[in-house]
């Protein structure tokens, strides 16, 4: 009885070992899988039972959709508060942010031209070129910045939309706090905030109606803040006093880097440009132009108007909370400071109301995927827009906005941009490796690509921190030196395909130098970030286990439909 009883114990725990080790083997062969590949000049791009997204949007369209991301009230605010440390010196900030990227755009363009015809940006590029772990973990990291971002805006919105209705006699001083501004404080981080979910819920409406319908609204509000913005140019360059000029840096070089970090920020959305790919009419030519195109002109009017803000007022006397608007105010133009909180009205709403589509798209490419639920990959058949990941892109900003203090959680933001943004760089050059595409390089040289990549990324974080801690110029150069040496590797050890379509110049160096300088950036961000980068990818590696191995499927080529270029079908 006793050596049977023990027998039955051994079998026991052997068939419970057996199927951990199942569970474990399962585990990492999902999470290993890649998207494969079409080798066909045609992409191809899922649909759910034939009712896909409708190709509309065409250059314009793109380059609108691009700077109506990016510009924001960042160019009426950011430009100002950075001045205040920078100098004058805030445009070579500007100038060097803008540089890095149109670098990490470039990267973006390739991938564009690559994938041009299906929803996913960063998500899908990781899928494709490392494995289904590594893009879900790049999916969650970037969701959690837009929605805290789309929360973030939505409170900066209603309190600009309060301000300009108190211009007026019969409102003013009439309007509750809890109404725009945000109602007092609760345990540090509730406030009451009603008329945000308001502004989100009309947005979202705007997007459930259709693609047309919301890139028309883009495109005017647009328009409106970029013509605001130049009259705020050409106004203010006449009351410029080169003298306000002079010094240029009068904090030093450092003030001008720390500056760099800070605005690198106010260009980010061009990647919203490669979201809308399937949406695209040809996305293979148009989505590079409007993600070049959208860059070029952000830069040119954030360094017009830096020039013209400390040209205008001293950089010691620029206000806080509205820099450019008090200049303005300070010489007797105020009818240009209410231009400016039109403008920053209008930034706001463009700014939003892209950042919530993109949402919805990153959402319906993983429905589809089957990475989330099924309910995420349909699209109306009437509207041809993802409905139901719409609506609760709206719900989750609605409640973040109306309960939260959402400036409290700024502090965590931006993790998810520097990450998706060096898996795109290191993206072009996993593609590029003739070992992923042709399998003419063994899995052993891939591999130590790889390690490469990382080992960039971790130089580019270790010279950051060393800036950030003012630590002795060794760590910095000592980081910068490995850094280097892991470029040489990838440059003269791997072998580089040509792509078809738009190729991004310089490579492998261009991308590495995206990397790096992101990672340099991801070391400046507060510590709060660092430990929310951990958490929420250790919930991923969670909620992937529990769910998404379970039901992803990278392949599923029986609901495969192909695209061709217009001009392809006209032949």
């Amino acid at each position: 009885m006793g050596g049977e009883s023990g027998d039955q114990k051994q079998k026991s725990q052997s068939s419970n070992t057996t199927s951990s080790s199942s569970c474990f083997s399962h585990f990492w062969s999902s999470a290993l899988r890649a998207k494969p590949l079409s080798s066909s000049s045609e992409v191809s791009v899922r649909t759910n039972s034939g009712d896909g997204l409708i190709r509309r949007l065409g250059i314009f369209d793109l380059v609108l959709l691009g700077v109506g991301a990016s510009i924001g009230a960042g160019i009426f605010v950011v430009t100002g508060t950075v001045a205040r440390d920078a100098g004058p010196g805030v445009t070579i900030s500007f100038v060097l942010a803008g540089i890095s990227c149109v670098l990490n755009a470039l990267c973006y363009a390739e991938l564009a031209s690559r994938f041009p015809a299906v929803v996913g940006g960063a998500y899908l590029y990781t899928y494709s070129a490392f494995n289904e772990l590594t893009a879900f973990l790049v999916f969650t990291q970037l969701m959690l910045d837009y929605h805290i971002g789309a929360a973030s805006i939505a409170r900066s919105l209603a309190s600009y939309v309060v301000s300009i209705l108190e211009l007026f006699p019969i409102f003013k001083d009439n309007i509750p706090d809890w109404i725009g501004h945000g109602g007092e404080e609760f345990f540090g981080i509730l406030s009451i905030n009603i008329l945000a979910p308001i502004l989100l819920v009309f947005l979202t409406l705007i997007l459930c109606w259709g693609v047309g319908e919301s890139s028309a609204v883009n495109s005017f509000m647009t328009a409106l803040k970029v013509v605001i913005v130049l009259i705020v140019i050409v106004v203010g360059s006449f009351e410029v006093d080169t003298s306000n000029w002079h010094p240029f840096a009068p904090n030093g070089v450092k003030e001008i880097l720390t500056g760099a970090t800070v605005v690198f920020f106010a260009y980010v959305g061009f990647d919203a440009v490669a979201n809308s790919a399937e949406e695209s009419k040809r996305p293979q030519r148009d989505l590079p132009i409007g993600i070049m195109g959208s860059l070029l002109i952000c830069i040119a009017l954030y360094i017009a108007v830096c020039l013209v803000i400390t040209g205008m007022v001293p950089y010691k006397l620029l206000g806080e909370d509205a820099p450019l608007a008090d200049a303005f105010a300070s010489k007797g133009l105020k009818y240009v400071s209410i231009l400016i909180s039109v403008g920053a009205v209008a930034g706001l709403t463009t700014t939003l109301l892209v950042g919530l589509y993109v949402q919805s798209r990153l959402y319906l490419g993983l429905g589809r995927d089957g990475l989330l639920p099924s309910v995420f990959a349909g699209v109306n058949p009437k509207r041809h827009t993802p409905v139901h990941s719409q609506v609760w892109v709206g719900v989750v900003a609605g409640v973040l906005s109306g309960l939260f203090n959402v400036h409290v959680l700024s502090h965590i933001l931006s993790v998810g941009s520097l990450t998706g943004y060096s898996v795109v760089a290191a993206c072009v050059l996993s593609l590029r490796w003739k070992g992923k595409t042709a399998s003419q390089v063994s899995s052993a040289t891939w591999s130590e690509g790889v390690i490469c990549i990382f080992v960039v990324a971790l130089g580019g974080f270790g010279a950051g921190l060393s800036y950030r801690l003012s630590a002795s110029f060794i760590f910095l150069l000592v980081a910068l030196v490995v850094a280097v040496l892991a470029l040489i590797a990838l440059l003269f050890r791997q072998v580089y395909a040509d792509t078809p379509g738009f190729s991004c110049p310089g490579v492998p160096v261009v991308p590495a130098v995206c990397i790096f300088f992101n990672m340099f950036l991801f070391a400046q961000l507060h510590y709060e970030a660092w430990i929310r980068f951990v958490v929420l990818s250790i919930i991923t590696m969670g909620v992937y286990a529990f769910y998404g191995q379970y039901h992803a499927n990278p392949s599923s080529e029986e609901t495969v439909v192909y695209y061709r270029a217009p001009e392809e079908e006209a032949r």
